[in-house]
């Protein structure tokens, strides 16, 4: 038997004495009256060896013991902080005092009553006159020193990486902050929340696989969301000028440091606008989230220094290629271009046509260089069937859609958005053609978006934000598993069974 399961069942022994005793080891509740710090706060004033009046009453999780004799240290934490405790003779009854040293472990949820004081060595402590067990734990809490070193055993048990590294609950307040900041921002330009389902009859909005499900009450097939986009454009049909949505989508794709099958985007439509509009909303969104939770639009991550602050650089993805490979693919053709392709080994996108050999070469040789906030704009038509094509290419080749991006990052998605039915109609069967041969990132015709657009939609310009890859990117975490709570994990074999 191997030291942790000796400790795990040295305490189910004192679980079943502690019942025999007659005492709860799972009381129903604990009137808690402060935190610890608030405790800090109040009494930043008291000086090395002072003892105050003050009682207070808190409660949390042991965090460690330390056990002298007639004196005994421990460390309480609670969703504030952490403070000291001291249990020492004739402070204590003498039966508590036992009962501690007997009962308790690291690891035990226990409520404190108390005094403040500041010990000699001038760590504000509270002096423990009386303590409840609240709740007891069977399992020992990792070594102190060591933690949960393995990334992967930390994210398959969150819940030990928050008890053990108080940085990462830094992380996801910081989240919940940006969230916050996020809805502030629309909110102050008029856009109005709403919410778009997530069981949907036909996906679409983006290039994307999706989950499959199926509702038995109707026995019919459903999809999970892949993107809000099409039902917050009917919503701009039905009147709404400006609205937003932060909302879980779910695409079934690949799993790396930048993508999670399910994560949490924000998207936004404004009637009468086009890209260039949007590209302002966007830059000044990230601007003002990055002040709004760290005070400044520069950031650090990977080691390199980004800034956020507007306006960002503006870049076609012509002249990047230019740029970055040294190659005009304006003045290329097709079979020169699928010539170079080859000859560098760059993996090919969608049908043999001049935009997606310009995607793919987009994709291979230029996303990883863009380190600072970078539009690239325009893109090729094969791209998207759901923009408008670009008012100044006579040679209808490219679109009004930007992607951002930053440190090889694609940061969100946007368009001047499509709003000729006819045209929209035939780009949709043309997708519907390619979906029915297998690609099922393809997008599916859904006639009732269609005849949305048939009733009227105004010019409008629409994003979408990836928000775990700007809470990347604020925070400094270079895995998008360090600021989800719960990622998505292969389950070990005992997990299955």
């Amino acid at each position: 038997m191997g030291r942790k399961d000796q400790i795990i069942e040295e305490r189910y022994k004192k679980l079943d004495s502690l019942k025999q005793a007659g005492i709860d080891p799972y009381p129903h509740k604990y009137d808690v009256k402060n935190f610890s710090a608030e405790l800090y706060d109040k009494h930043s004033g008291l000086k090395n060896g002072e003892k105050t009046r003050s009682k207070v009453k808190l409660a949390g999780r042991v965090m460690s013991i330390r056990d002298l004799g007639k004196i005994s240290f421990g460390v309480l934490r609670d969703g504030s902080g952490k403070i000291q405790f001291i249990l020492q003779k004739n402070e204590i009854k003498e039966e508590l005092l036992k009962f501690f040293k007997k009962s308790i472990d690291s690891g035990d949820f226990i409520g404190l009553e108390g005094v403040v004081v500041r010990t000699e060595r001038g760590e504000l402590s509270v002096l423990v006159k009386n303590f409840d067990l609240l709740s007891k734990s069977l399992h020992p809490l990792p070594e102190k020193w060591h933690g949960i070193q393995d990334k992967e055993e930390r994210y398959r048990k969150r819940y030990l990486d928050l008890i053990m590294n108080p940085e990462v609950r830094e992380v996801f307040d910081k989240r919940e902050e940006i969230f916050k900041a996020i809805r502030e921002f629309f909110t102050k330009r008029n856009y109005r929340e709403v919410e778009t389902p997530l069981l949907q009859t036909v996906y679409g909005g983006a290039t994307a696989e999706p989950f499959k499900t199926k509702l038995n009450s109707l026995d019919m097939e459903l999809f999970l969301a892949i993107s809000p986009e099409l039902y917050l454009k009917r919503l701009i049909v039905g009147g709404y000028d400006r609205v937003f949505t932060i909302a879980k989508n779910f695409r079934n794709e690949g799993i790396d440091r930048w993508h999670n099958p399910e994560f949490s985007m924000v998207e936004a439509y404004q009637a009468y606008a086009d890209y260039n509009d949007i590209m302002e909303l966007f830059e000044n969104l990230y601007a003002f989230v990055a002040k709004k939770v760290n005070g400044t639009t520069k950031m650090k991550f990977k080691g390199k220094s980004i800034d956020f602050k507007v306006p960002w650089k503006r870049m076609t993805m012509l002249e990047a290629i230019k740029k970055y490979v040294e190659i005009d693919v304006e003045k290329m053709s097709i079979e020169e271009l699928y010539k170079f392709i080859k000859e560098k080994k760059v993996e090919k996108k969608g049908e043999k046509t001049w935009g997606w050999a310009v995607q793919s070469i987009f994709e291979h040789f230029c996303e990883d260089e863009i380190e600072q906030p970078t539009f690239i704009l325009d893109h090729p038509l094969e791209t998207t069937p759901l923009c408008k094509g670009h008012r100044n290419d006579s040679l209808c080749r490219l679109i009004e859609r930007f992607e951002p991006f930053c440190m090889g990052a694609e940061l969100g998605n946007a368009y001047s958005e499509l709003n000729n039915p006819v045209l929209q109609r035939t780009l949709l069967e043309e997708q519907q053609k390619v979906l029915e041969k297998g690609k099922m990132e393809a997008h599916p015709y859904d006639e009732d978006f269609v005849n949305a657009l048939e009733t009227g939609m105004p010019p409008t310009g629409g994003m979408g934000l990836g928000i775990d890859r700007m809470v990347m990117l604020l925070t400094g975490q270079e895995s998008i598993r360090d600021v989800i709570l719960f990622p998505f994990m292969k389950p070990k074999n005992s997990d299955r069974k």
